[in-house]
């Protein structure tokens, strides 16, 4: 049994609805099925590829899991990302039952056979589109959406019933045939025998081979299923009530036809992998890798966002030298980033972007960068921003350079969303601000920042949980160096808080076995504290030659402190009368990744992870996973005040193998982090999330097909509510490749009721297949007193009118024989 199976207990929908469920027993689901499916394929892939290296490959001791098959890759630190593209596929996956529960085409009911085989063609196409650009997020989010009409295709129709042994080969093939499908007047069942239709099919139809499966309906005594016809079965299905009574569906062993349910189970394990292996074909193996955050070295991104006027030269000259110290020192290990990012900006250009594997092509780009122009001070830095948070994996750092205040504040928003939902730190490197009290350079250029300007870039860091760090340009090349040293895809956070105090306050971290290399960085102005070892030695900020501080170093505002490695619990006092943040993190393999999820409004029970903020002042739940260990558990996780000490503890519900359901009584409306406290055998670990998270009163939905023709409009309907809020909601509507878009600039709410409408939006004629794009909707109350929004990820592409196959012609056929033609050797040439 997969480990899948019972961490998303909660997320299925109730036995024998719509797809493969969950039931207590031996009962296999989607989940388990797309799981078990991409474990193999990728195993398969990385053997693939060691044998194309000439290197050796031993399989993971089965049943595998992320850990192990990343282990077995010879990429152990790309357990985490392999971890959370899986759990992103099969959300999706599941996200079809609760957003198109009643569409039968997504579940291959009422004989839908070509419109669900259209589903499944089309998104292929778009996945291989995706991946020539490198597109994995939109890869992933389409993979999951097709795998799920794929594999209830065997649990819903009667391929199983008809003796085949194979799954069918056509279903991901548009221009063969899907099998002999049953006309709409032909009867296909009759009444089950009681509670037995093991032989409601109806003989001619299985002896001629006849493709049929159930009609599926909700409203009582309102069957639509035509005459004669076969139903979907089970409680929930009304069809299953009218004449031909009882049902065809394989979902579970306990379904109409569940003495089939393992065989369609399996036949559906083997055509995800016969999927899994199209793409892969198309993608070669490095790619396919990449799709699912397999990556040699370090899993982690490197991403620059960097200001290009004039100003910024020395800027350049500095982030130029630390890029080639960064790709020279980390190349052929574990820590050279998988993926290289760059997002010049000025005024009024930003781009273009630049996002490869080959740190070759990374560092040309950046050594090609020139400083010119910025006749204004303020420029495009946040738009730059909004770039690289949309084109970097989820769970990213990005450093972003600049002197000059921001030209686009009104981003403000759509970045702090996009931060929230792609976890992302965001670290600021601010050469010239007002601390320097605005001296000007050697150049004769005065600084351009001012203190209020700079606040704009604190509050983006501490809302992403990184550093904005303000220095002069002749320190510039030490902060980098100091802040891009401790890079590295295991880096986990043990603390972080930000204060604008009046009084003194005390903070404690743990520092756990399995933790090297604890860090502590410190932002801000004459900041004095006194730190706390486990054995209770202290050492106090004025006192320079203490054992528990190993390296000290401080440069501008940011202040690191290296520590002396103790297990147990540490406590810092802080003392200042001005503001600072707190930040301690240490390299480890525990980790752990979250979705904040909340139950389906729709006809079946069941969760779905948010696009949104949560809901402010009422219950929550959020999912957990483990990452580092098989073993380890959760014994706490609790929503944290930012900037204070409250905290509000959740129930934790183990599901079993590092995954757990996490029930919160209340969801604070104050700003919050995540901590997360577990063991693992005699090892207790205490982690925080990175980011800062807000819940929200408004709701606001949107859904739309995910696929956006170029030069065709594109409607994306929404809506908000909220049970508290009533008036004008400010809307704002934004895309990060800068499409044209038409959205409403207000709508008018009374509370308690929803308001809708939609934003359309266009892609130029040449944009290219594959493309994909971000669009934010934001929503604001009146006064700006509470914001919410949903963040939706399309893909753009082109029809594909060319079904023509390829023709292969023989040229040429020789052979030869030994005289006991024992041995022969065949030449063929083909074209």
């Amino acid at each position: 049994m997969s480990p899948w199976l019972a961490a998303f207990g909660l997320l299925l929908l109730i036995p024998g609805a719509l797809g493969f469920a969950i039931l207590p027993g031996e009962s296999l689901n989607h989940l388990e099925i797309t799981e078990i499916a991409i474990l193999n394929a990728t195993v398969q892939a990385c053997r693939e590829l060691a044998k194309a290296e000439g290197a050796d490959f031993t399989f993971p001791t089965p049943p595998f899991t992320a850990m192990t098959v990343a282990e077995a890759c010879g990429t152990p630190k790309s357990s985490k990302s392999f971890r959370q593209a899986i759990t992103f596929i099969i959300l999706r996956n599941i996200r079809v039952d609760i957003r198109h529960a009643l569409n039968a085409s997504f579940h291959f009911d009422e004989e839908m056979f070509f419109q669900g085989r259209k589903i499944i063609t089309e998104g292929i196409r778009v996945i291989k589109a995706n991946n020539k650009q490198d597109n994995f997020e939109a890869a992933r989010q389409k993979l999951g959406e097709i795998l799920h009409p794929l594999q209830d295709f065997y649990s819903h129709s009667n391929w199983v019933e008809l003796g085949n042994i194979y799954p069918n080969p056509n279903l991901i093939r548009s221009d063969t045939s899907i099998g002999n499908i049953a006309e709409e007047s032909r009867a296909t069942c009759r009444n089950c025998d009681g509670d037995d239709c093991r032989n409601n099919i109806l003989e001619d139809i299985i002896e001629e081979g006849i493709l049929t499966s159930g009609y599926f309906g909700l409203v009582p005594f309102v069957s639509t299923k035509p005459k004669g016809k076969c139903s979907h079965g089970g409680p929930v299905d009304q069809t299953s009530n009218t004449e031909p009574k009882g049902g065809i569906n394989k979902d579970t062993l306990d379904s109409s036809h569940g003495h089939l349910h393992m065989t369609a189970a399996n036949m559906a394990v083997a055509a995800t992998s016969e999927l899994l292996e199209d793409i892969r074909g198309a993608a070669g193996i490095r790619t396919f890798l990449q799709m699912m955050g397999i990556s040699k070295g370090s899993s982690k991104a490197l991403c620059f966002v960097i200001d290009t006027t004039k100003s910024m030269s020395d800027d350049i000259d500095a982030v130029q030298a630390v890029t080639s110290s960064i790709i020279d020192s980390g190349e052929g290990t574990e820590d050279a980033p998988s993926l290289y990012i760059l997002v010049p900006f000025n005024d009024p250009d930003v781009g273009p972007l630049v996002k490869t594997t080959d740190p070759n092509v990374f560092k040309s780009a950046i050594n090609s960068l020139s400083a010119t122009g910025g006749g204004d001070v303020e420029e495009l830095s946040l738009s730059g921003l909004q770039l690289a948070l949309t084109s970097a994996p989820s769970n990213s750092e990005i450093f972003l350079f600049t002197d000059a205040p921001a030209k686009d504040k009104q981003l403000k928003s759509t970045v702090i969303a996009l931060i929230e939902r792609t976890q992302t730190v965001v670290n600021f490197m601010i050469s010239g601000s007002t601390v320097l009290n605005r001296k000007t350079h050697s150049d004769g250029e005065l600084n351009r920042i001012s203190e209020s300007e700079a606040e704009l870039y604190r509050n983006l860091a501490q809302a992403s949980g990184g550093l904005a760090i303000e220095v002069t340009k002749s320190e510039l090349p030490v902060a980098i160096s100091i802040i891009t040293q401790s890079s590295s895809s295991s880096l986990v956070t043990l603390l972080q808080a930000a204060r604008n105090p009046d009084s003194s306050d005390t903070f404690s971290f743990m520092v756990d076995e399995t933790i090297m290399n604890p860090l502590v960085y410190i932002t801000g102005r004459s900041i004095n504290f006194t730190l706390t070892s486990p054995t209770g030695e202290s050492e106090q900020s004025t006192n320079s030659k203490g054992s528990l501080i190993i390296k000290s170093q401080s440069v501008g505002n940011l202040q690191t402190l290296q520590l002396d490695k103790q297990v147990g619990l540490w406590t810092m006092n802080m003392v200042s009368t001005n503001p600072y943040t707190l930040k301690v993190i240490g390299q480890s393999p525990f980790d752990f990744l979250f979705d904040f999820v909340e139950a389906s409004q729709g006809p079946f029970p069941g969760y779905d992870a948010l696009d949104t903020r949560p809901r402010a002042g009422v219950n929550g739940s959020l999912l957990v996973s483990l990452t580092g260990s098989d073993s380890a558990t959760v014994t706490e996780v609790a929503l944290v005040e930012s900037s204070g000490s409250g905290e509000i503890k959740g129930v934790v519900a183990s599901q079993g193998s590092g995954n757990f359901l996490v029930l919160i009584d209340r969801i604070p409306s104050e700003e919050f982090v995540v901590r997360v406290k577990g063991n693992n055998g005699p090892t207790v670990f205490i982690r925080q999330s990175s980011t800062n998270f807000r819940a929200s009163n408004l709701t606001i939905t949107a859904d739309s097909s995910s696929i956006l023709e170029p030069g065709t409009p594109f409607s994306v309907p929404f809506s908000v509510m909220s049970h508290e809020i009533e008036g004008n909601i400010s809307i704002r509507a934004t895309n990060n490749q800068g499409f044209d878009l038409a959205s409403p600039t207000s709508l008018f709410l009374e509370a308690g009721n929803r308001a809708n409408d939609t934003v359309t939006l266009s892609a130029p004629l040449n944009t290219p297949s594959g493309t994909d794009f971000t669009l934010t909707i934001e929503a604001e109350a009146p006064g700006g007193q509470d914001t919410n929004y949903v963040v939706m990820r399309f893909s753009v592409f082109s029809t594909v009118t060319d079904f023509a196959p390829p023709v292969c012609k023989l040229l040429s056929l020789q052979s030869t024989c030994s005289d006991s033609c024992s041995s022969s050797m065949w030449e063929l040439s083909v074209q």
